[in-house]
C-alpha cells in the first residue's frame, strides 16, 4: 500500500486508443484567435493525455492510434517515448497530415476549439494496422469517442474494442465531447451512445452529462438513467466541485482541491490516467468503497494540479506531486 490508503500504482498495462494532436494555444489568455498575437504548440489528444497521465504516474502505458508521417507526427510519437509510453501500436499515414486544433483560452480558462483535421491521419486509422497482439496484452483498454465520427477509424475502433475485452480487459470510455468536430449533436449523441452498454468504467463530465441526457440537472436521477448493466463504475466530473461516483452498491461524491487554477486543459484525462493506474492491477477496488474513495481523492488532486500550468502534458503530475496535494489539503 501506498499513503493515504491509495494503493501503489499498478504495472498492468493500460492501451489508450485514439486520437493525438497538436493544440496551438494563444501566447496571451482570454484574446480571440484572430486578435492571438502568436501560438505555443502544445500536445494533446484526450487518449494521448490519459497515456502519459499513466505513465507519468509510473505506470504502464501504450498508446494506439495514427499520426502524419509529418515532422508533427514524429515529434508527438516522439514525445511519447520520451514519457515512457509505447509507442507500438502507432502508425503513419503517409498521405494525411497529424491534427491540428487551434485553442483560444477564455479569461476563465475555459477552451474554444477550432480544428484543421480534413481528413487528419487518425482518422485514417484502419482495422487492419491494428496492432492486435498489443491490444489484447491490455488489462485496461481506454478510449473516448472522437474515434467513432468516421470511417475507417470507427471500424477500426470497434474491432480494438472488441479485441481488448475478448481477452480480459477492462474497458473505459471517456466520451470526451467535441461537438465542432460531429456533423450535428444529434449526430454526436447517438454515436455516443451506440457503444455506451460495451464499457464497464465511464467517466463524463457535467456539461456531457446533460449534454447525453436532455437534462439540466445534475443529479443521480439524471446520472444513473445512464446506468447499464455491464457497468461497474460511473463517474460524473465536476471540476472544481469534485466527482460523483455511481456503483451497483454505492454512490457518493468526492470533494475536489482547491487550487490556483490556470487552465483546464487535460484535468478530466489526468484524472482518468491517475484512476486507471491506481485499479488495473485490482479490479476490486471499484467494489470496495472506502478504497474507491481513496483512489478518486488521488484521482481529483491528480486532476486539480494539471489546471494549474499551461497545455495538458507539461501540466500532468507525478506520484509526489499528488501525495504532496493530499497531505497538505
Amino acid at each position: 500500500m501506498a499513503a493515504n490508503g491509495v494503493p501503489s500504482t499498478g504495472k498492468g498495462l493500460i492501451v489508450s486508443f485514439g486520437e493525438m494532436l497538436i493544440d496551438f494555444v494563444p501566447t496571451v489568455s482570454g484574446v480571440s484567435l484572430a486578435e492571438a498575437p502568436g501560438f505555443l504548440k502544445a500536445p494533446g489528444g484526450a487518449p494521448a493525455n490519459v497515456a502519459i497521465a499513466v505513465a507519468r504516474l509510473g505506470g504502464n502505458a501504450a498508446f494506439v492510434g495514427k499520426l502524419g508521417d509529418d515532422e508533427f507526427g514524429h515529434m508527438l510519437a516522439g514525445i511519447l517515448k520520451e514519457n515512457g509510453v509505447s509507442a507500438a501500436g502507432i502508425n503513419f499515414d503517409q498521405g494525411a497530415r497529424t491534427a491540428l486544433a487551434f485553442v483560444t483560452l477564455r479569461a476563465d480558462g475555459e477552451r474554444e476549439f477550432m480544428f484543421y483535421r480534413n481528413p487528419s491521419a487518425d482518422m485514417l486509422l484502419r482495422p487492419d494496422e491494428l496492432n492486435l497482439e498489443l491490444i489484447k496484452s491490455a488489462k485496461v483498454f481506454h478510449y473516448g469517442s472522437i474515434s467513432l465520427i468516421v470511417e475507417p477509424c470507427r471500424s477500426a475502433h470497434i474491432k480494438a474494442m472488441e479485441a481488448a475485452k475478448e481477452a480480459g480487459a477492462l474497458l473505459s470510455y471517456d466520451p470526451n465531447l467535441r461537438l465542432p468536430l460531429w456533423p450535428s449533436a444529434e449526430e454526436a449523441r447517438e454515436q455516443i451512445l451506440s457503444i455506451w452498454d460495451k464499457a464497464e468504467v465511464i467517466k463524463v463530465s457535467d456539461v456531457e452529462l446533460e449534454f447525453l441526457t436532455g437534462s439540466n440537472k445534475i443529479d443521480d436521477e439524471t446520472a444513473l438513467s445512464l446506468w447499464h448493466d455491464n457497468l461497474k463504475l460511473l463517474l460524473v466530473t465536476l471540476g472544481e466541485h469534485g466527482c460523483k461516483y455511481y456503483t451497483k452498491d454505492f454512490r457518493g461524491s468526492v470533494d475536489a482541491f482547491h487550487v490556483n487554477t490556470v487552465d483546464t486543459t487535460g484535468a478530466g484525462d489526468s484524472f482518468v490516467g491517475a484512476l486507471l493506474a491506481k485499479i488495473v492491477d485490482d479490479q476490486s477496488i471499484i467494489q470496495d468503497e472506502q478504497r474507491l474513495r481513496a483512489v478518486l481523492t488521488f484521482s481529483n488532486a491528480s486532476g486539480a494540479i494539471t489546471t494549474t500550468k499551461k497545455g495538458a502534458i507539461p501540466a500532468l503530475p507525478t506520484e509526489t506531486d499528488v501525495f504532496n496535494l493530499v497531505k497538505g489539503a
